[in-house]
Order: structure tokens, then C-alpha cells, then sequence
């Protein structure tokens, strides 16, 4: 499944929930009060910007905000939000376009990293980030914490979230680091609506020597965006890494 062709219209267009789900107030507020706090006086570049989910109430903030995404749909419906000059996007992959200028803070939230499917790929994603990134900026990504704690011998499958209209199903392909997100919507009749999406799961160790390599240094790890502690039982985390300055201040990591 390429991720352009997962992120269409119609996926678009059902992505936004405004006032429930992702889009309720205690879970963007926080959100976006942190990433203004990380970002100070300086601008931000998000990764994967979607429908602008994060980056209009960051904006709102005050913040300058330019966001890269691959799919176009998700930016149309961005374009229904805020116009270009408020928010300018530019169209390709996270992990290899480049956006002009210089930033303080580069983010990527809800698990959007593991869309990457290859460990090459998300490394690729840390050394673009630090590409735009003055020196001593940050890098934060908002990823969840594979639970294979859950899974037994011989099970492939985990239910994550249960609702009386939805099911979220993850199933393991733990040789390769892989794992298919199934959301279920059903009503009262017996159909049910499916949509799925690969992913790429990473542990936190593991996300830490990747961003060794592109050059950053982990600064705080939290359970959540309210800085809640980080424990062997957090089902996600937020990470910010900082990049590392040379004697000069200048240093950066060679291009990928």
C-alpha cells in the first residue's frame, strides 16, 4: 500500500472529527501549547502537516508555520482552513523535500514517523529534519509505543481501542518491524467500513540512535504533551530531540 494512494479524497474527508477525537480541545491545546513553548520566537516545519490538524491552532499561537505533506487531498482540506500565505506547504515526502529557510523546530506528531516503512527511510526523516534546523533546534515526534507485551505466542493480533461503533485492530508482523492498523466503523446494521494503514513501529532506544545519527541529542522524553512522566507502562510518548552544535555553532550532519 503506497501512502499516497492510502491518503486520498475520501480519506481526507473523513480525517477531520472538528471538537472530538484527535481534534478535541484537551488534546490540541496541550499540543500546540508545547510545541509554541519549543518553538520560542522562532518558526516551525511540520512533517506530514495533513489537514492542518496541529499547525492552524499552533499558528493561532502566533508561531510562523510551514508544513510538508505527500498527500494533496489532506492539503485541499487545509486550503479550506487557511490560505497559502498563512501556512505554505510544500508537496512531497518528509523524509527528503526541503522547505526554504531556517527553523527553530521541526515536529511530527501522531505517529506519522512509522509511515515510513523502512528503518533507512525514518533515519532519512531525522537527517531532513536537521537539514532545516539552525543549530541547538529541536526535533519532536509524538509516536506510540508497540505493544507486544500483548501479544502471545502464536497471536499476530492486538485490539487497541473498542468502542460501540468502532474497533482498532493491529496486527504484528514482528520479523520485520511491521505492523497494519485496522479501524473498523459499524452501525447497527451488519456492514462495517474498514480502512487500513501500514506502519513501521520503532522503540525508543531505537529512535534515540537514529537520531545519533542525524547529529541530535535526546533533551526530554514524556508520556504525553502535558509532560506526564514516561514509564515502562506508557502506551506513547513525546521525545524532543536537540541538534548538536559544534565549537562553532554551526556544525551539521552530512546529507543523507
Amino acid at each position: 500500500m503506497q501512502q499516497a494512494k492510502i491518503w486520498d479524497t475520501d480519506t481526507a474527508r473523513r480525517y477531520d472529527t472538528p471538537g472530538t477525537g484527535m481534534f478535541a480541545p484537551d488534546v490540541l491545546t496541550p499540543t500546540a501549547r508545547r510545541l509554541a513553548e519549543l518553538a520560542g520566537a522562532g518558526r516551525a516545519l511540520e512533517f506530514a502537516i495533513g489537514t492542518g490538524r496541529v499547525a492552524v491552532p499552533l499558528a493561532e499561537r502566533g508561531v510562523p508555520v510551514t508544513g510538508i505533506e505527500l498527500s494533496e487531498p489532506m492539503i485541499e482540506r487545509l486550503r479550506a482552513k487557511v490560505d497559502e500565505a498563512t501556512i505554505p506547504v510544500i508537496v512531497g515526502d518528509m523524509a527528503t523535500a526541503s522547505a526554504p529557510g531556517e527553523y527553530t523546530l521541526v515536529y511530527l506528531v501522531y505517529n506519522t514517523i512509522s509511515n515510513l516503512l523502512t528503518q533507512a527511510e525514518q533515519v532519512a526523516c531525522f537527517r531532513n529534519a536537521a537539514r532545516h534546523l539552525r543549530p541547538g533546534g529541536r526535533f519532536v515526534i509524538e509516536l506510540w509505543v508497540p505493544e507486544l507485551r500483548k501479544l502471545p505466542p502464536g497471536q499476530r493480533a492486538t485490539v487497541w481501542h473498542c468502542e460501540p461503533d468502532y474497533i482498532g485492530l493491529d496486527t504484528y508482523d514482528v520479523l520485520n518491524q511491521h505492523v497494519v492498523s485496522h479501524h473498523f466503523r459499524f452501525g447497527e446494521g451488519t456492514e462495517a467500513q474498514l480502512f487500513r494503514s501500514p506502519h513501521r513501529y520503532i522503540w525508543p532506544a531505537e529512535l534515540d540512535l537514529m537520531g545519533q545519527l542525524a547529529g541530535f541529542e535526546l533533551e526530554s522524553r514524556h508520556a504525553d504533551w502535558s509532560g506526564a512522566e514516561f514509564t515502562a507502562d506508557s502506551r506513547s510518548h513525546v521525545s524532543v530531540y536537540r541538534l548538536s552544535a559544534g565549537p562553532s555553532g554551526t556544525d551539521r550532519p552530512p546529507p543523507s
